[in-house]
């Protein structure tokens, strides 16, 4: 493949990039051209994409593919990405789950499983705005730090568009996750640290020539991969009949991916497409990795960072970049932050499992065990209708629930063996 020059900020078609305009700091406001940066000059903030939407009808979106290209028009894509090879993620199925509210006491529930994207997670969804933003930039090799599941979407993804991939990982993941991102035949290279340690690394090459021209998804394509995360937004209020959830759950790890929810919710009231009602955001975390709940309980701004020591592995970001802004988004909403441990998300794994067929991972199973804290302490209400997402699959995290996913016996094949061993 040959490898082009990286375009400059401000040299780049506005169709490329589809109704995105340019990059705000979230801090200061200031405003950049579109480009493969992500903090600001002025004052080292985040940058996220801004938009000039237009019109945009309910009519448009439902005739559109059944994945997230069917939301390109709010998204920082050309409007030709359909005919591009990529893997093509979303339209996961919100699961009425009647069962799991009965034993929980709500009225109405669902379930958000994004364990049926291409990877097996929702990091599909993220990396394929990235790799998006990647191809315009010249990039040859996609790139990441991972706690996991964004290591297979991006050996994936690359794989589909035939770039070349590199991917960094803490050496002590999950060996199912380590499988998977390495079976797309790029570079896969753990690291002998914490996830934080792995980002401060990916940061270095960025600076270095060894990492030039590669897209290092969540940081120098961080504000086009972030938006990634709003298609769940869309994906709930659409799959609600064009309305939002009165509560949602959402796992925090870095903590993009709630704002991103948030920001959706409201790009869709600002286009008119749902109806503008309150809406509670909670956020949840693992005991043994839960700076952001932490702080949220002490009622502070600042969240300290934790060396991570859990079973949920894919959201052990001890320092997470978007924390305070998952806590003024809990405020402003009227939710909360909150966590469980490892006990408790083995049991809420097992308990989605035995009441939807749901089969979560660990990250999944804090959500849910979040979720029932919260109902058991009455900060959710039950008659509220509530969302709560599953954001990848139990396959990829076995460990977790090994020793309580044995044979009820091992019997020979008869009748009399089976009446003996369950007479009772």
């Amino acid at each position: 493949m040959a490898h082009t020059d990286v375009p400059r900020p401000g040299s780049l078609s506005s169709a490329e990039f589809g109704p995105a305009t340019g990059l705000s700091c979230r801090e200061c406001g200031a405003v950049y051209d579109l480009g493969p940066i992500f903090a600001c000059a002025e004052c080292f903030g985040p940058l996220e994409v801004t938009y000039d939407f237009g019109d945009v009808r309910r009519a448009d979106i439902e005739s559109g593919p059944t994945d997230i290209w069917r939301y390109r028009a709010l998204l920082p894509v050309p409007p030709d990405v359909t005919a591009k090879p990529n893997i093509r993620p979303g339209w996961t199925r919100l699961v009425k789950a009647d069962r799991l509210a009965a034993e929980l006491g709500f009225r109405s529930l669902y379930v958000k499983d994004d364990s049926g994207n291409p990877t097996h997670s929702f990091k599909d969804r993220v990396v394929a705005i990235a790799l998006e933003a990647a191809r315009t930039f010249g990039f040859h090799t996609l790139s990441c730090s991972s706690t996991g599941n964004l290591a297979g979407a991006v050996g994936a993804a690359a794989a589909r568009a035939g770039l070349d991939s590199c991917v960094f990982i803490p050496a002590d993941l999950e060996a199912a996750k380590v499988t998977m991102a390495a079976a797309y035949g790029g570079r896969l290279v753990g690291i002998d640290g914490t996830y934080d340690e792995v980002n401060r690394f990916c940061s270095e090459l960025i600076g270095d020539e060894l990492g030039e021209k590669w897209g290092f998804v969540n940081v120098n394509l961080r504000p086009y991969y972030a938006e990634g995360s709003k298609t769940l937004a869309y994906e709930i209020a659409e799959q609600l009949g064009w309305r939002l959830p009165e509560q949602i759950v959402i796992p925090v790890a870095s903590g993009s991916q709630l704002t991103k929810v948030d920001k959706g919710f409201r790009e869709l009231i600002k286009l008119g497409l749902v109806e503008d009602r309150p809406y509670r955001i909670f956020g949840a975390q693992a005991e043994g990795c839960s700076p952001v709940s932490r702080a949220f309980k002490a009622g502070h701004d600042v969240v300290q960072p934790v060396k991570p020591d859990t079973i949920a592995k894919s959201l052990a970001i001890g320092n997470p970049a978007d924390g305070p802004y998952v806590l003024d988004i809990a405020r402003r909403t009227g939710g909360a932050v909150e966590d469980v441990d490892d006990r408790e998300v083995v049991e809420a794994i097992r308990l989605l499992a035995r009441t939807e067929g749901v089969f979560a991972e660990t990250a999944g199973g804090v959500t849910v065990g979040v979720l029932r804290k919260l109902a058991r302490e009455g900060r959710l209400d039950p008659g509220a209708e509530t969302v709560v997402l599953n954001t990848g699959d139990g396959l990829k995290t076995l460990d977790a629930i090994a020793e309580h996913a044995r044979p009820a016996a091992v019997i020979r094949p008869s009748l009399e063996a089976f009446r003996t061993a369950f007479a009772n």
